[in-house]
């Protein structure tokens, strides 16, 4: 076994704790990343305050971007020294896997937020004791850690003259905001787009609404800096929900309303606003994730009457292998500029980074774990 370092949940809302582990070997078709980098996502705090159902003790992390140090005996998607993001996790047999349809396959829940193998089994246990598992797998890879083990299925090979230590965001947060955008929602040339919510999500949004033609892009939050950056970025119009009605906003920008919109903040109540801000036959996504079980509400004949369409949206619909490499190009050339939304920190500031991330100091966190070679 490999020892190595990992930031632990015990309990119930934390904290992160540092803590030395021992790794498995990998599985025949497992892949041994050493992690340089790894972006902290509000699903990491989700898990962590158990707002979905998450064993402990675990190691989380699901933005892991790295180098692969060591590869099972059935691999061949990847070889040693490939540099590499790592991403959601899915079974590759269900149906909608067999269509795919990944992002929705049938056992999503269990191998991202199950704390294990889609066998059962984990990989990391406690220092002294190599019979005692601390839970992992999160998102197939639970890369708050020096190391993470993944299937190769959701290992994605970049190119090496990218920025290795900014791009795991593109494993999620990053993908699901710029995805939900382009593949689930296919903002088209000409139209107008509005995120509610500009977090990390919203704020790749803005930019993927700017790269797929939108020419009316609005912004609506709560947090001037964020709706300034969003301009920066692509915005054409932006709404302080604090001091103006958004939906109100929204239609006497539009002329009538948003041909999209995506909520990203997890609220039922801005989510009545993202529905109503709508234009006739207009689309609004969902990518917020609230507790299990939350509701909202919206009104019955103001959506059929318009024929409004409401749609669920998970890791942005993406084909992770074609579209991430896509992300990367595009920030290449100069237009995705996600890096405006990331500060670093190192392994021992990750619950200050937490912290940053809930309050609205820091858009993106990203934990630096190794230094890449000379």
């Amino acid at each position: 076994m490999r020892k190595i370092q990992a930031a632990v949940v015990r309990q119930k809302g934390g904290p992160f704790q540092i803590e030395e582990l021992l790794q498995d070997e990998p599985h025949s078709n497992e892949v041994r990343v050493r992690i340089v980098a790894v972006g902290m996502c509000h699903t990491d705090m989700v898990a962590r305050d158990q707002l979905y159902d998450v064993p402990l003790p675990v190691v989380l992390g699901h933005e892991g971007s790295g180098i692969v140090e060591q590869v099972g005996s059935s691999v061949n998607k990847v070889v040693v020294g490939d540099h590499v993001v790592l991403t959601y996790m899915w079974c590759g047999h269900c149906k909608p896997c067999l269509r795919g349809d990944s992002t929705y396959c049938s056992h999503f829940y269990a191998l991202n937020f199950g704390g294990a193998r889609e066998d059962g089994s984990t990989s990391t246990f406690e220092s002294n004791s190599a019979q005692t598992s601390v839970h992992d797998h999160f998102f197939g890879q639970s890369s708050f850690a020096t190391f993470a083990l993944a299937h190769e299925r959701n290992v994605i090979k970049v190119s090496r003259d990218a920025p290795l230590e900014l791009l795991g965001p593109l494993g999620c947060g990053i993908q699901t905001g710029a995805g939900a955008v382009m593949n689930a929602l296919k903002v088209n040339p000409g139209s107008s787009f509005v995120a509610f919510g500009g977090g990390a999500v919203g704020l790749s949004a803005i930019m993927a609404a700017r790269v797929a033609g939108a020419t009316t892009i609005i912004a609506a939050d709560v947090v001037p800096s964020r709706l300034a950056l969003a301009m920066e970025l692509g915005a054409t119009h932006t709404i302080n929900s604090r001091e103006a009605d958004p939906v109100e906003a929204v239609h006497a920008i539009t002329a009538g309303g948003a041909d999209f919109a995506l909520e990203s903040s997890g609220r039922p109540a801005v989510l009545r606003q993202a529905i109503d801000a709508l234009a006739i036959r207009g689309t609004c996504g969902i990518v917020g994730a609230p507790a299990l079980g939350t509701e909202a509400n919206f009104d019955v004949n103001g959506v059929m009457t318009t024929g409004k369409r409401i749609i669920g949206i998970i890791e942005g619909d993406s084909q992770p292998d074609l579209f991430i490499p896509a992300l990367v190009e595009l920030y290449k050339q100069g237009r995705f500029p996600f890096d405006k939304l990331v500060k670093f920190y190192s392994l021992d500031q990750i619950n200050q980074a937490a912290e940053d991330s809930e309050k609205g100091v820091t858009i993106k966190p990203i934990i630096r774990l190794h230094s890449l070679p000379m």
